[in-house]
C-alpha cells in the first residue's frame, strides 16, 4: 500500500488518534467466555467540534474541492446527520459555502448537529424522506444550478461522504490503525465498526487487504440489511479502482457484515441500546451513540456473549463519533433517574 499515490489532501484531523483498551469492559463480556482483549480506536477524537470518522474522508473530499477550484460543498443525510454536521464546520473552516440536504420534517428544534450545521453557516433545505430518497439525483441537480448561476462552483458529495474519493480516509486509517496495533504488540484479528453509509468499512476492509493484514473488518448495520452492504462496499471500492486506474478486483475482498442488531430502525434504538450506552461510560468513560456506536457496540457485547468471537486475542473496536446525537434522544435515558 504505501505505493498508492494519494490524492490531494487538506489536514484537519488531530491524527493518529488513540487506541486504547477497555479491560472493565473486557472482564465483564469477553473474559468469561474465552473471547478476546477489546480495543477501542478513538476517532471520535478527531477533532472537538468536527469530531468522527468523517473528518478522515472529508480531508480528501476538502482537498479535491480545492484542486478543483470549488467554493461551494452539497451534502445530504438525515436531521442529525453527522457527516453534514461534519461538512457544515469544514466548509466553515475552508471558507466553503456548505448547502445540506436533509431528509425528514423539521420541527423548529434546534439540537445536536442541526444546532451546529446552523452555526456553521451551513444552509439547510428539508425534504420529506419520500421525496428525498425519490427525488435525491434532481434535488442535486437543482442546487448545483443554483448555485452556478450564482457563479459559484460546487462539489457533490454523497451521503456519508462515502464513495470512491471519501474511501482514501480509511485507507488513511488502516495504515494508521495497523502501526497503532504494532506499537501495542499485536495484530488485530478483528475490527469492528458500526456502518450505516459503507464508506468506512469500505476503506478498512480495503486497507487491510493491500497492507496483506489477515485482519477481518466486521461492520455492524445501522440500517438496511447485510447484503445492501456487500454490495455497497464492492460498489465503493469498484468506484476508488476506475477512479485511480488501480485495477483491483473488489470482489476479492471478504465483506463481513452482522445486520442483526438494527433494531427498530435507523436513528431508531430499544432500551439495551441505551442501557449499553450508560454501562459503557459508567465503566470506561466511553461515550457512544444511539444511532451509529451505541447499536453497534451493543452488538458485539452479545456478540461476545455468544462467543463469536472465541479464535482471536484482540479486537479493535472503531469508535466513529457521533456525540452530538446523543442529546437528542435524552429522553430515553430517564431510567438513570
Amino acid at each position: 500500500m504505501d505505493t498508492l499515490a494519494f490524492p490531494a489532501r487538506v489536514e484537519l484531523a488531530r491524527l493518529p488518534t488513540p487506541l486504547q483498551p477497555l479491560d472493565r469492559i473486557t472482564e465483564k463480556y469477553s473474559t468469561p467466555f474465552d473471547g478476546p482483549r477489546i480495543w477501542v480506536k478513538r476517532d471520535d477524537l478527531t477533532e472537538a467540534a468536527m469530531s468522527g470518522n468523517k473528518l478522515r474522508k472529508l480531508e480528501f473530499i476538502a482537498g479535491a474541492a480545492l484542486e478543483r477550484g470549488c467554493d461551494t460543498l452539497i451534502t445530504c443525510g438525515g436531521l442529525q446527520s453527522n457527516h453534514c454536521r461534519t461538512t457544515a464546520l469544514v466548509g466553515a473552516r475552508l471558507g466553503l459555502n456548505v448547502h445540506l440536504i436533509l431528509r425528514g420534517e423539521h420541527s423548529g428544534e434546534m439540537d445536536g448537529n442541526l444546532l451546529l450545521d446552523r452555526l456553521a453557516g451551513a444552509k439547510v433545505s428539508f425534504y420529506p424522506q419520500r421525496q428525498y430518497f425519490r427525488e435525491q439525483q434532481e434535488i442535486f441537480a437543482h442546487w448545483e444550478k443554483v448555485y452556478a448561476d450564482h457563479g459559484h462552483k460546487a462539489l457533490l458529495i454523497p451521503t456519508g461522504a462515502s464513495d470512491g474519493l471519501g474511501i482514501w480516509g480509511y485507507l488513511a486509517g488502516s495504515q494508521e490503525l495497523l502501526q497503532d496495533c504494532h506499537r501495542a504488540g499485536f495484530r488485530p484479528e478483528y475490527v469492528v465498526c458500526a456502518t450505516g453509509s459503507g464508506g468506512t468499512q469500505a476503506g478498512l476492509t480495503l486497507g487491510f487487504h493491500l497492507a496483506g493484514a489477515a485482519t477481518v473488518v466486521e461492520g455492524y448495520a445501522v440500517c438496511d440489511d447485510e447484503q445492501y452492504f456487500i454490495r455497497k462496499v464492492h460498489e465503493d471500492v469498484a468506484a476508488w479502482s476506475a477512479d485511480g486506474g488501480h485495477g483491483f478486483d473488489e470482489k476479492t475482498l471478504n465483506v463481513s457484515v452482522n445486520a442483526d442488531y438494527i433494531g427498530p430502525g435507523y436513528a431508531v434504538a430499544d432500551e439495551p441500546v441505551y442501557r449499553t450506552i450508560a454501562e459503557a461510560a459508567s465503566l470506561e468513560g466511553l461515550v457512544l451513540d444511539p444511532v451509529y456506536t451505541g447499536k453497534a457496540f451493543h452488538g458485539l457485547l452479545q456478540e461476545l456473549g455468544r462467543g463469536r468471537y472465541r479464535d482471536c486475542d484482540n479486537l479493535v473496536f472503531v469508535h466513529t463519533g457521533g456525540h452530538y446525537g446523543l442529546f437528542p434522544h435524552r429522553a430515553h435515558f430517564a431510567f438513570l433517574e
